[in-house]
């Protein structure tokens, strides 16, 4: 019986191939160890199986120690509820029974702390339930490791005697969720929260503008969702509804605003700001396209300065994403007034025009309090005269794992995201191989500390 709440997506392992969000998850911890008869993902650093078992008798009955904690008390009650859905309407000899669960963390999380401690311990034996973590974080995580532990047998569902120790093995566990090309509103991220809590997934990468579609509510500029969203984005309550849910189960909420290029939807309404004259229209077809923002006009900056910082404001998680994939630089190459401004400034190609606008992003985002991150692309620094990327820039790697290696000797904090990426559909098995540092990395210690961790990508 699927738990409430939850898509079906993320219990059977029929559906993992199909789902790479969740398959790819394994290659983010320890490998599952073979002959297990735990359906525990991913696998936790640490499982002791010890004889015996715990009847489950709903509801848990829950004593916390710890300090107040919204995530803590709303945490609780969903998975007592979960479990209960899960067990059925069974009768029992003994009506007033219950499960003991003892919880105790000594802090409150930090979630715009990438780094915020999520271990735990989990012991569950004849005697009850126990859950220890040093932070909220870590209850969220061994809870999820709870429900996924439960087990059928004759009399019913049991817990498994276990005592788990475990820590997330990387501190970016990601999924884009692209809202663009095919449009998904707020409730349909709302389920996708509960999977992610349900497999310790910790980053919600919310792609909000690209050619097919402007998905963002802007008050300073509300023709940009007006003229290039065909009715179809996300308000800020709605933003604001989705951070909240996300914070509540343990996840950050990451936005995307690609740019330069894949950026039709915002001439829709500012066509002065493209490199090309409009009039412009939102794409109805999948592709690359041309339409790129002028990194030589100073209004494109003025304007991306008052959008970030009102974006910024609402978003409160430390990154920022720029996109900055795919530019394939026609409207440069055809732009006269573009290529004076290159040939002016000793740019000898585009690569050096969008380092330039790169640095301008960085600077606003950074005037803004946000840490800039964007796709492969914007690591693709060959021209001497530019200046290249400011260190603290984080590359995201949807090109393969020589992307990652670079950008990580480079001295980038770098996320893979190639062989989860939209356009696959591998087998669990494959997926499970897909790790973001292999034994087989070429890199050095130094270089390792800058992978992050990965990030799978998925759209309707």
């Amino acid at each position: 019986m699927l738990p409430q709440g939850l898509p079906k997506w993320t219990l059977g392992a029929n559906y993992l191939g199909r789902m790479r969000p969740l398959a790819f998850l394994l290659a983010l911890s320890p490998v599952l160890l073979v002959g297990q008869d735990l359906a525990l993902m991913p696998w936790p650093t640490q499982v002791e199986r010890h004889q015996g078992q715990l009847p489950f008798i709903a509801p848990l009955r829950a004593r916390v120690d710890g300090p107040s904690s919204e995530r803590i008390d709303q945490a609780v009650a969903r998975w007592s509820s979960r479990l209960a859905d899960r067990n059925g309407p069974v009768a029992r000899p003994d009506s007033t029974a219950s499960t003991p669960l003892l919880v105790h963390f000594t802090s409150i999380g930090d979630l715009n702390d990438p780094a915020v401690d999520g271990s735990y311990g989990l012991t569950t034996d004849s005697s009850g339930i126990r859950i220890d973590a040093p932070t909220d974080i870590g209850v969220l995580h061994a809870l999820a490791t709870l429900y996924q532990s439960m087990q059928h047998g004759a009399d019913g569902w049991y817990f498994p005697a276990l005592r788990i120790t475990d820590r997330p093995r990387f501190v970016w566990r990601g999924l884009m969720m692209d809202v663009c090309r095919h449009f998904m509103p707020r409730d349909v991220i709302l389920r996708e929260l509960d999977g992610m809590e349900l497999v310790k997934l910790n980053v919600l990468h919310l792609h909000l503008t690209e050619d097919q579609g402007f998905r963002i509510e802007s008050k300073v500029f509300p023709e940009l969702q007006e003229k290039g969203s065909n009715g179809q984005f996300l308000s800020q309550d709605d933003i604001r509804k989705i951070i909240h849910e996300a914070d509540l189960r343990g996840i950050r909420v990451v936005p995307e605003f690609d740019l330069p290029g894949h950026s039709a939807s915002w001439f829709v309404s500012h066509p002065e700001l493209a490199s090309a004259p409009g009039p412009y229209s939102i794409e109805t077809h999948f592709g690359v396209f041309g339409p790129t923002f002028d990194p030589t006009n100073e209004a494109t900056y003025t304007f991306l300065d008052r959008f970030l910082g009102e974006m910024s404001a609402l978003f409160p998680d430390p990154y920022m994403h720029i996109g900055g994939d795919e530019n394939n630089g026609k409207q440069w190459d055809a732009n006269a007034s573009i290529q004076a401004f290159m040939k002016k400034n000793g740019m000898k190609n585009n690569q050096a025009l969008q380092a330039y606008f790169n640095q301008r992003m960085y600077a606003i985002l950074k005037a803004h309090g946000k840490r800039m991150i964007g796709w492969d692309e914007i690591g693709d620094v060959s021209d001497s005269t530019s200046k290249g990327l400011p260190q603290d820039i984080t590359i995201q790697s949807w090109r393969g794992p020589e992307g990652l290696a670079k950008a990580a000797r480079a001295g980038h904090d770098v996320i893979l995201s190639n062989g989860w990426y939209i356009d696959l559909c591998y087998s669990a098995e494959k997926n499970y191989l897909n790790d973001p540092l292999p034994a087989s990395s070429p890199l050095s210690a130094e270089e390792r500390s800058h992978v992050l961790g990965g990030e799978a990508t998925m759209r309707a």
